[in-house]
């Protein structure tokens, strides 16, 4: 199948949407949709992203995860520089089909691009802030997963 001939159903009926079996995708005003993405054996949170029409059509197609990049404002295929693609196994969609969550099988030893395994490698310290102090962070991973800058070199 080509990612053109994918279709995503209307959203004009809001029961339908909401409990129907057809994926109508609800694209936010900028054309996007957030992608939570979590290793699909251990549901741990790998990333968060997002994906527009174009990179949620291609993911399907492809059956790896393809997003948007906000910085780059351009279509990012997870892994096509690194190796550390992402297979997916599932989609989920929330009730008002405005969300995403990716359940996927990640190559490679992680996804982050600083290294680590997921991109969720720290934690708000809650209990430790003070008055006029940022609020500090601890770290989740303690160590990465790989060198950032070897896999990233310029070729």
């Amino acid at each position: 199948m080509n990612a053109e001939a994918i279709q995503f159903a209307s959203r004009d009926d809001r029961q339908h949407v909401e409990t129907g079996l057809e994926f109508a995708p609800k694209f936010d005003e900028a054309g996007l949709i957030t992608a939570v993405t979590q290793d699909a054996d251990t549901g741990e949170v790998l990333m968060v992203a997002f994906m527009n029409a174009e990179s949620l059509r291609l993911t399907l197609e492809k059956g790896e995860a393809v997003y948007f990049s906000r910085s780059r404002r351009k279509l990012w295929h997870k892994g096509e520089t690194s190796g550390h693609v992402q297979v997916v196994e599932r989609i989920l969609t929330d009730c008002d089909q405005d969300a995403l969550v990716l359940k996927v099988r990640q190559k490679g030893p992680g996804c982050c691009h600083n290294g680590y395994r997921s991109c969720f490698y720290r934690r708000v310290e809650t209990g430790a802030a003070e008055f006029g102090r940022p609020v500090p962070l601890g770290r989740e991973i303690d160590e990465p997963a790989y060198d950032p800058d070897s896999v990233y070199a310029p070729k």
